[in-house]
């Protein structure tokens, strides 16, 4: 079972630097400014959630091996792309925002359910409530932090019903938590995610807004 956490953690940890590095490359920004916003989104969020819990310092201190993987993805994508490795041309437009997309997704779900998880387990879980609040702001957090240091407007109030995936995986994962194991949860939780957000991308499903044409009539 540990084995399989450490896996999923690695496997947000990527995904979630991943995405960083890609939207630093796009602001195009230098190595360093790769490196940290890569980092900052992959362990952002695990950031937010321990200082919600009052775990200080928070877990990406004590144990370096996340932010260090972060570190290094997102460095190895900076000169991946910087010298035009073999494939370089694929990661432009569409491609480009299809790989941003399908990290992102990845990170979205794994961190959602280690949210939930850190709720149980530091016994929080008063009400479904808290469980599912801690994993959204895990979920979210780390790409919050990324918009706002690349300038964009967060990607939680525009995009494909973003934190709501993150909300319905959070609440499906709490409330199997104690029914069904917390592997089963976990699984489900993180799947629930990926799925609602390939749907709200595929149908492009959106949150109501009030657009400009709205406005005029007020």
């Amino acid at each position: 079972m540990e084995y399989m956490l450490f896996v999923l953690d690695m496997i947000g940890t990527v995904a979630f630097a991943l995405s960083g590095a890609m939207t630093a490359i796009e602001k195009k920004m230098d190595i360093l400014g790769v490196m940290i916003l890569g980092m900052v989104t992959a362990v952002g969020g695990g950031m937010i959630r321990d200082i919600v819990l009052g775990v200080v310092p928070p877990q990406a201190f004590k144990e370096p091996v996340y932010a260090l993987t972060a570190l290094c993805v997102s460095a190895f994508i900076f000169f991946y792309i910087r010298f035009k490795i073999k494939g370089y041309h694929h990661i432009s437009g569409v491609h480009f925002q299809q790989v941003l997309m399908i990290a992102d997704t990845l990170g979205l779900g794994v961190f959602t359910v280690f949210g939930v998880k850190a709720a149980f387990e530091n016994n929080m879980e008063i009400n479904y409530f808290f469980p599912v609040f801690l994993g959204t702001i895990t979920g979210v957090g780390g790409g919050l932090l990324r918009d706002i240091m690349a300038g964009n407007r967060p990607y939680i109030f525009v995009k494909h019903v973003y934190a709501c995936a993150s909300i319905a995986g959070a609440l499906v994962c709490s409330l199997l938590w104690n029914y069904a194991g917390k592997e089963i949860a976990m699984l489900a939780g993180a799947g629930c995610v990926i799925v609602v957000r390939f749907l709200a991308i595929y149908f492009k499903w959106n949150l109501p807004r009030i657009e400009d044409s709205d406005r005029k009539d007020i």
